[in-house]
This record gives C-alpha cells, structure tokens and sequence, in this order.
C-alpha cells in the first residue's frame, strides 16, 4: 500500500500502531498474536518465543504470557475495550532442528495464545498455527487484515 508506514516486528517485540501501519515478521515456532479493534479501526503484534515466564529473571515479551498480556493492556491504553477486540494467532511450527520439536515449543505458543485469548473474552477470528514450515505473516493495522506467506524449506 502505497504511503502508509511500514515496521518489522523482531522476536519478543510488540507494537501497537494507532496511525496506519503494515506490520511484518518471521515465524517458526514462534507465535504472531494480531489485535485489532473493530471500533476505533487499528491494532498491534506481538512476537513471542516462549510459551511461560516462570518469574525468574526479567519478565520478557520473548514469553507470550507477557507478550500477550502486554500487547493487551496496550490497547487498553489506547481506549480499546476486549469486546470489540478481535485476534489472529500465526505461527507454531514444530521445526525439525533443534529443541522445538522435543519440547513441543511451537504447539504450546499456540495454545497458550488461544487459551490466553479466550480467557481474555477476545474472539480468535483467524488463526494458522502448527505444521512444518515457517510462515511470513504481514498484518495492516487500519483494516485488520492480515497476510501469510509459507516459507519453503530449501535442500
């Protein structure tokens, strides 16, 4: 979209964007929760790698218990209200290097976004989680959508 503003959410970041923005990241096993208010017409991402803080140390959005928590209160501040929020949940692949397929770290993201949500009272209206493969996800904070790209795996 030609003039509106564009930001690149990095891994245990969040934004929450009241002009228009198209905002994008990078999935594996990570999980994108994507608010948008359907009254006053924006929205913010997060971008978590971890399902739990479990209160040692610093309490990092890298955990979506924060992330989500945070994200939340953010557009609170903003005037949003939860019923008239509305959320989509990407990400959670189980990749096959690495630690995330033995903790099932990508799985647990995902339901602990929607568990999260729900609790929250916050309508999950989309949602494209679990698989093998990486996901590009762009989310366009004026009209609440969102766009999602798989990302191939190379040989």
């Amino acid at each position: 979209m030609e003039g509106i503003k564009t930001k690149y959410i990095y891994p245990a970041g969040l934004t929450v964007e009241q002009e228009p923005h198209m905002l994008s990241t990078l999935l594996g096993s990570c999980v994108s929760v994507c608010l948008w208010d359907t009254k006053w017409k924006f929205g913010g991402m997060n971008h978590f790698l971890l399902p739990l803080w479990n209160g040692q140390g610093l309490a990092s959005p890298k955990f979506g218990n924060i992330a989500i928590e945070v994200l939340i209160e953010k557009m609170e501040k903003m005037g949003c209200q939860n019923k008239n929020l509305v959320a989509k949940v990407f990400g959670g692949a189980s990749m096959l290097n690495g630690q995330s397929v033995i903790y099932n770290i990508g799985l647990r993201n995902a339901e602990l976004a929607q568990s999260m949500l729900l609790k929250s009272g916050i309508q999950i209206i989309a949602s494209n989680t679990g698989g093998s493969v990486g996901r590009k996800v762009v989310f366009n904070t004026k009209t609440g959508e969102a766009f999602l790209l798989f990302l191939t795996k190379k040989e």
